[in-house]
């Protein structure tokens, strides 16, 4: 909206342009291309140095570019007006303009992004937009008055563009360093996700799209708490039949490995770029005991919600270690329907278990997720723990059949044990529970509630 607004703009004040369209349309390609060229770069580090400012430049730059864009048509329709009927114009324009707008729309995430990440890829299409320009310098050469001025120009744009592409690696890594402080061991780009695996006095930390997934440090006492309460609670002979959404760095699938009567564990996990990482990547696979590549294991890189609704075996646990419901994209594996399809692919005594985000900062948002298991008709039994690299954590068992303490845990637990086990059924009168909607597939309430929950923490 705010760009299309800026595009508006633009258009108004190409009524400003009597003279010299050529010349105008030209410089305008350059500073197009200046502008969106540099855009992506240009957020990185401003999100990594001067965070708070953020969005002023986001909006900033967008309205700039718009109104560069929105000078540009009008320019290029009344420069061509001047040779073709002006109802093949406006046609031949505007076609160009939104078949162009569908083929960049598809390219950009599928194409694009993956293969040259998006700092390069908004260099290209500076790129281009800077092509443009110096076809328009050879086209009207003999009507540009500084044409040696423009050439130099042209020249000058793609020099500074092909500089930022070719030094885009550079930026990211200026940009990264400083936004996680740490130093970094390993960045990634996925069709899915940014990963980014960083080392410093914590140890080794894992970051997808800037969001801290675990710390090399306390992730111990989250995989604990999250695999062996419902695990060891199964039956005194043990759950046979495993599966695992997301968790593609196999630490919860570590924990799982440590129960003899496990025969299969499933992983489905979305991306392959993380379940490759952390199968091959030397220090990543110390951290889960070379879990992955256990001959009990099966990895499935799918979508969650897909796996679940086109299956028909069952498990006696299943573990959701899915990302928080940042987006509307990951906010459906949060929904009634999600658990309606969690719930006919448990055994009958089964358990499921859900990372359910922190009932302190997010306390409607995790209430939210209990009540919307128990829509389905199963029985939620919420805890918590606190991991002190994100702070106090919450997680639902959901069931057919009450949850009961179990009598015994594996051996070599570090956090874990039946003492404490109690504690972490408790909630204090922060945490305690409050009325909270059904997050539906038609409503998604609960990614409204986590972003302003955790929106009061950000600012």
């Amino acid at each position: 909206g705010s760009y299309l607004f800026a595009m508006g703009v633009g258009s108004w004040l190409s009524k400003f342009f009597d003279r010299q369209l050529p010349a105008h349309f030209l410089r305008i390609e350059l500073l197009v291309a200046l502008a969106g060229g540099l855009l992506p770069a240009i957020l990185f580090l401003t999100n990594a140095y001067i965070p708070g400012s953020f969005r002023w430049v986001l909006y900033g730059m967008v309205g700039v570019v718009g109104i560069f864009v929105g000078l540009e048509i009008p320019l290029v329709m009344r420069i061509l007006k001047r040779n073709v009927a002006f109802k093949d114009v406006v046609s031949q324009v505007l076609t160009f303009d939104y078949l162009g707008a569908l083929a960049v729309s598809i390219a950009f995430p599928l194409i694009l992004v993956p293969q040259l990440g998006l700092i390069r890829t908004g260099l290209l299409f500076g790129l281009l937009n800077a092509a443009v320009a110096v076809w328009a310098l050879w086209m009207f050469r003999f009507e540009l008055r500084q044409f040696k001025a423009h050439a130099l120009a042209c020249g000058a744009t793609l020099a500074v563009l092909a500089a930022a592409f070719v030094g885009a690696d550079h930026i990211t890594t200026l940009a990264e360093d400083k936004f996680y402080q740490d130093r970094i061991v390993f960045t990634a780009a996925s069709p899915y996700q940014r990963i980014v695996v960083t080392q410093g006095k914590l140890g080794h930390r894992l970051f997808l799209n800037g969001n801290l997934q675990f710390a090399e440090r306390d992730e111990y006492r989250y995989h604990e708490a999250l695999v062996h309460p419902a695990m060891a609670a199964f039956s005194a002979s043990g759950p046979k039949r495993v599966a695992v959404l997301g968790g593609g760095d196999g630490m919860a699938v570590r924990e799982v490995l440590k129960y003899p009567s496990v025969e299969s564990v499933t992983l489905v996990e979305l991306d392959p770029a993380m379940t490759k990482l952390f199968s091959e990547q030397p220090t990543l696979v110390k951290l889960n005991n070379n879990a992955l590549k256990s001959p009990k294991v099966k990895v499935v890189n799918t979508d969650a919600f897909a796996w679940l609704e086109q299956g028909s075996d069952t498990f006696d646990i299943i573990i959701v270690d899915l990302p928080d419901p940042t987006n509307f994209s990951i906010g459906k594996l949060y929904t009634n329907s999600f658990y309606s399809l969690l719930d006919k692919r448990l055994s009958a005594s089964g358990y499921a278990v859900i990372q359910t985000t922190s009932p302190l900062v997010a306390r409607k948002s995790y209430w939210t997720v209990a009540t919307t298991i128990e829509s389905v008709g199963l029985t939620a039994t919420p805890y918590h723990a606190h991991v002190p690299s994100f702070g106090e954590w919450g997680f639902i068992i959901a069931s057919r059949r009450p949850w009961h303490q179990p009598k015994s845990l594996p051996s070599g637990l570090r956090f874990l044990d039946l003492t404490s086990m109690p504690v972490l059924l408790d909630f204090p009168l922060d945490m305690a529970r409050v009325p909270a909607e059904v997050n539906r597939l038609s409503n998604q309430v609960l990614v409204t509630t986590y972003e302003d929950e955790w929106g009061k923490v950000a600012h």
